[in-house]
């Protein structure tokens, strides 16, 4: 589990084909990323996809990602700056909101832009993402922990808008989000466990 919370921005330095040539090894450099308490077989969340250590060389990590997974995400096909979080430990402070790592969908960026001191970022997601999404609920768009303030259903998706606060285009890679840029997406676990519930007739009992 994670929160959402970005605590560096690493880079991917080299993709490999994995044996068979299907997946790749991605060998990632941790920014500033403290290593200490990092083991192989650890998870860390890349991009808002949770992935396990395979290796540690330094303050390099290497991670193995499946063909699946590589369809089904954005960003972890290529060299370039990605954002990184350690699991959650049972002690630590939830800054953001519940985040299991796995990537719900893609979202792709309708609009992003400054106004006054903080930025608009407008992400259109799948049309089966968007009875997960809420005013004033949880998204975390690539791995960080966002608060949706619009919501507008369209034929071919759901657009959902947030509110970007100026430490949060520091610390992290969406800061280079253009338009019609892919974005990773996972909904909010407690909306997710909601529909299940109802979907199933649950009720109260005493």
């Amino acid at each position: 589990m994670f929160t959402g919370i970005v605590i560096a921005v690493g880079r991917i330095e080299r993709c490999e084909p994995l044996p068979g040539g299907k997946g790749l090894r991605l060998i990632v450099s941790a920014g500033g990323m403290a290593l200490d308490d990092v083991s192989i077989g650890d998870s860390i969340a890349i991009q808002g996809a949770c992935m396990t250590v395979v290796a540690i060389d330094g303050d390099r990590l290497s991670f193995d990602v499946s063909a699946e997974s590589l369809a089904r995400t954005a960003g972890l096909d290529r060299p370039g700056p990605v954002n990184l979080e350690k699991a959650l430990r049972l002690a630590d402070r939830l800054g953001g909101h519940l985040v299991s790592g796995h990537v719900d969908g893609l979202g792709t960026v309708q609009r992003f832009e400054q106004i006054a001191e903080s930025w608009l970022l407008v992400v259109r997601a799948p049309a089966a993402l968007g009875r997960y999404l809420a005013y004033k609920g949880s998204v975390t768009v690539n791995g960080v922990s966002l608060t949706v303030n619009q919501i507008q259903d369209r034929p071919d998706g759901c657009d959902f808008s947030v509110n970007l606060i100026p430490h949060t285009v520091a610390v992290t890679t969406l800061a280079a989000l253009t338009v019609g840029h892919r974005v990773n997406l996972e909904i909010d676990l407690i909306a997710r466990y909601c529909e299940r519930l109802l979907a199933a007739g649950v009720t109260a009992t005493a």
